[in-house]
């Protein structure tokens, strides 16, 4: 019987070099000349987070980050951004939690979503994903139209078709 699998995977490798691209375009502009900006990974916790001198230099930052991310193909709502925040040394640090997998309430809008349309598909729930299995193609191509059109607040892919 076909089946695909939706999921929500972030490649931390075009992460890492939107990072240094970001690291590269901060030391070219003469407006972050002699300040201190840090941007660091934390791939086990899934997080990432920024410190500048301010809040003007923090925007530019997330905005040259935002830039290089959209370059390499990285959906920006992969990032859960927080509020800006002062620092003990007088700095400003931001933090964004980083979307990969789906999420249990999120999965469960989807599959209703699914069992809605009518499509004669049934859709699973395993871990941080969701597998559709169907015995027509053409259904399972009607339900990635159906979960494309949808807003789910975090980018979705389609693998495993068989």
């Amino acid at each position: 019987m076909p089946s695909f699998d939706i999921v929500s995977r972030l490649n931390f490798a075009e992460l890492d070099n939107a990072i240094n691209n970001t690291h590269k375009a901060v030391m070219q502009r003469f407006d972050f000349r002699g300040t201190i900006t840090e941007i660091a990974l934390d791939k086990k916790e899934k997080t990432l987070k920024l410190v500048a001198d301010d809040d003007g230099k923090m925007k530019g930052l997330r905005e040259m980050l935002n830039s290089a991310v959209n370059k390499r193909g990285i959906d920006i709502r992969s990032f859960e951004w927080s509020e800006m925040e002062p620092t003990l040394a007088g700095k400003t640090k931001c933090q964004a939690k980083i979307k990969d997998g789906i999420e249990q309430e999120t999965a469960k809008t989807i599959v209703k979503a699914i069992k809605a349309s009518g499509l004669k598909v049934q859709a699973s729930i395993q871990e941080d994903e969701l597998r559709v299995t169907g015995k027509k193609i053409d259904d399972l191509q009607a339900v990635m139209k159906l979960v494309r059109e949808g807003d789910y607040g975090l980018p979705l892919q389609f693998v495993n078709l068989k």
